[in-house]
């Protein structure tokens, strides 16, 4: 009985001391998570009036209107780096935005820059564009036949400060730091040109958030 108490005791005292243990923070590639559950779209809110289902484990996003359109994160990201992979089924224009925000209860951005999404050869996919300034930086012309028509194409997306990377189907695009940033903090959004062609398709989205923001101070 006594070996029988003893054990017992000590199995408690083993399991306390666990629990007490501080959890090891995660280290650099342990820190991916889904921002796309593949089965619906928790975690996003549809932006304007097109079409925004799940498919077979993808985001389809179909124009209906020939209004832009936009399915945004709910969660805002300052730094980030960002896996996704996308397929155009139509001749469409698309991009993925972050930092942006929008005129409440439209679709009119009011703030964001996109990593260019458009499969026709030379419309500078991998390249950035937005915030009222137009083209920002585009892929050098050579890299311009990178991206793949109707099929899968792997998208990896860096933002750390005014740093932007993007890397297609392996081959970096751009790597450019902006010397005049005017957005620095937002949500996620992916886009339907206006026009009311865009047929797009996203999955197998993760994220890694980088964002560190200052706490506000303690009354």
């Amino acid at each position: 009985m006594r070996i029988r108490h003893l054990a017992l005791l000590l199995a408690l005292s083993a399991s306390l001391v666990f629990a007490q243990r501080p959890q090891r923070p995660k280290l650099p590639g342990e820190d991916w998570v889904q921002l796309f559950n593949g089965k619906d779209l928790t975690g996003w809110t549809e932006i304007g009036k097109e079409k925004w289902i799940v498919d077979n484990g993808a985001i389809h996003g179909q124009a209906i209107s020939k209004e832009y359109g936009y399915l945004k994160t709910v969660k805002n990201y300052k730094d980030f780096h960002m896996s996704i992979r996308f397929k155009c089924e139509g001749d469409g224009n698309s991009g993925v935005f972050f930092h942006s925000e929008f005129k409440p209860g439209t679709p009119s951005i009011t703030q964001g820059l996109q990593f260019e999404v458009d499969c026709r050869i030379g419309q500078h996919t991998g390249g950035i564009y937005g915030d009222g300034r137009q083209w920002i930086v585009w892929p050098s012309p050579e890299n311009e036949t990178v991206v793949r028509n109707d099929e899968w194409n792997e998208y990896l997306l860096k933002v750390e400060g005014n740093h932007y990377v993007s890397r297609l189907n392996g081959v970096v695009m751009i790597d450019f730091t902006d010397p005049n940033p005017k957005s620095f903090d937002g949500a996620i959004s992916l886009q339907l040109h206006s026009g009311g062609t865009g047929n797009m398709r996203f999955k197998d989205i993760w994220i890694r958030d980088l964002s560190k923001r200052d706490e506000a101070p303690k009354p």
